[in-house]
């Protein structure tokens, strides 16, 4: 099974681009399940703040069954305890409460079956380390139950034994196509547990000067995407369930490039008039 979808759905510069110009941003998701026929969403504002989980339930309403929501974990729970900025880091306790509250706000997704996974994106200053294991087994039995996927910016975990450890603890590997700059991952098609997982962030050179709006500006080209064809179809050999999602939203650069990929793997096009 192959699910594809955006990193995120409400842009005020997709109206017009991907949705009528005059949609309401209440009805948003719905147009992007209901009308363009994606199965699955990357949640990522829940990186910034925690939601409540009536906010999430009133998500779960406006997709059919079968839809699925990967929800990006809180700042607090991936990027602040190892943030060497900040005045201040968060306490043990702090981000523990971080993860309960976390949790407890999935639990409409997950009553509903719609939760397909968290993703812990690990900022590039988490280095391979055996604190930084211990903290990534943590967080497995803290949100307990819940399939998580990890993605590393950093380079230093591009090795057989970072695979080895999250196929161990049935830890999810994110592979991700972004600009092949000194720090940053290179494109790694491993698939360490059932779940299979890709991103699509651009190839944008001026990844660590740019604004972050600035910093997902780019549309792949079809070439582009071509090249991917046989690697999510290695990977759906391995998984059970694959998740791609293009996190390239500037101008909607995301949703046509998911919809073009979705059809060279033969899952369906989107009908013209509804993607503009």
């Amino acid at each position: 099974m192959v699910k594809i979808g955006t990193s995120g759905f409400s842009f005020p510069d997709w109206k017009g681009t991907v949705y009528p110009g005059r949609l309401p941003a209440r009805e948003m998701l719905s147009y992007y399940a209901d009308e363009l026929k994606f199965d699955t969403v990357e949640i990522n504002s829940t990186y910034y703040n925690i939601p409540k989980p009536e906010n999430m339930e009133a998500m779960a309403k406006k997709t059919p069954d079968g839809f699925e929501f990967v929800v990006k974990a809180y700042r607090g729970m991936t990027h602040d305890p190892f943030d060497d900025r900040l005045e201040e880091k968060p306490s043990e306790e702090a981000v523990e409460s971080y993860f309960r509250i976390f949790r407890e706000s999935l639990e409409p997704f997950k009553a509903g079956n719609k939760l397909g996974a968290v993703l812990m994106q690990f900022p590039v200053f988490f280095y391979p380390s055996e604190h930084s294991r211990e903290y990534m087994l943590k967080s497995k039995e803290l949100l307990r139950g819940i399939p998580l996927v990890i993605e590393f910016r950093n380079k230093a975990w591009a090795k057989d034994e970072t695979f080895a450890f999250l196929k161990e603890n049935g830890l999810a590997y994110c592979a991700v196509d972004e600009p092949k700059l000194p720090r940053l991952m290179p494109f790694i098609n491993e698939v360490t547990s059932s779940t299979g997982y890709m991103r699509f962030h651009g190839r944008n050179p001026d990844w660590f000067n740019a604004p972050v709006a600035e910093r997902y500006n780019y549309l792949y080209t079809d070439d582009e995407l071509r090249e991917f064809v046989p690697e999510v179809n290695r990977m759906n050999e391995r998984a059970e369930k694959s998740f791609i999602f293009f996190n390239n939203c500037h101008a909607g650069s995301a949703a046509k490039n998911a919809a073009t990929f979705r059809e060279m793997l033969g899952l369906g096009p989107v009908t013209p008039d509804k993607l503009f």
